[in-house]
């Protein structure tokens, strides 16, 4: 699994390689294998791989979901809002999943924010998904998740670019450094 992780990057270049079906059903699987608070399982999952549509749903914001015109899939992740108040974290945790399925299959994926964003002015990122899926107002949008074969290599984020200032040990004063034996 590390090594997933150090690979995975945000890919928003796409070739025009169909996924096959195989490939599909085992990222439908992760998606339906993802954890849930208390196992209320909220989360709802549309996949959408026709063009005129991931072409309409590249505009769902104003900055920032153009790339999904070429992808050859899209996930849109959402959830029933009325079935748990942590539904957000239940659809990030079936996305980071969905995206290290994609990467172990050769696939290229990345998140795309829905929630709290704007596609202009007057509408919320959120509201026009809705719309143009034809969701119903309590079946909520977190992201959209592109996925597709690579159009672009990018290397893995180099270990000594890693930021450890993040890490604390046993109290927020205390900083881990990698490498010592500062573990108890």
């Amino acid at each position: 699994m590390i090594e997933l992780l150090r690979k995975r990057r945000s890919i928003r270049r796409y070739t025009e390689k169909k996924i096959s079906k195989k490939s599909v059903e085992i990222v439908i699987e992760s998606l339906l294998r993802a954890p849930s608070s208390r196992d209320f399982k909220p989360c709802e999952f549309i996949l959408v791989d026709d063009t005129a549509l991931l072409s309409k749903l590249s505009e769902a914001k104003e900055h920032g979901s153009q790339f999904l015109r070429k992808a050859q899939l899209s996930i849109v992740i959402c959830a029933d809002g009325r079935k748990s108040d942590v539904w957000v974290e239940d659809c990030s945790i079936a996305s980071i999943l969905v995206q290290m399925t994609a990467l172990s299959l050769g696939l290229g994926s990345c998140w795309i924010q829905i929630r709290k964003r704007k596609h202009d002015a007057k509408e919320t990122s959120e509201r026009y998904v809705q719309k143009i899926l034809g969701l119903p107002g309590h079946i909520r949008v977190e992201a959209m998740i592109s996925i597709g074969y690579p159009g672009e290599a990018k290397a893995p984020v180099a270990e000594d670019k890693l930021d450890y200032s993040k890490v604390r040990l046993n109290h927020y004063s205390v900083q881990y450094t990698p490498g010592k034996n500062n573990m108890a």
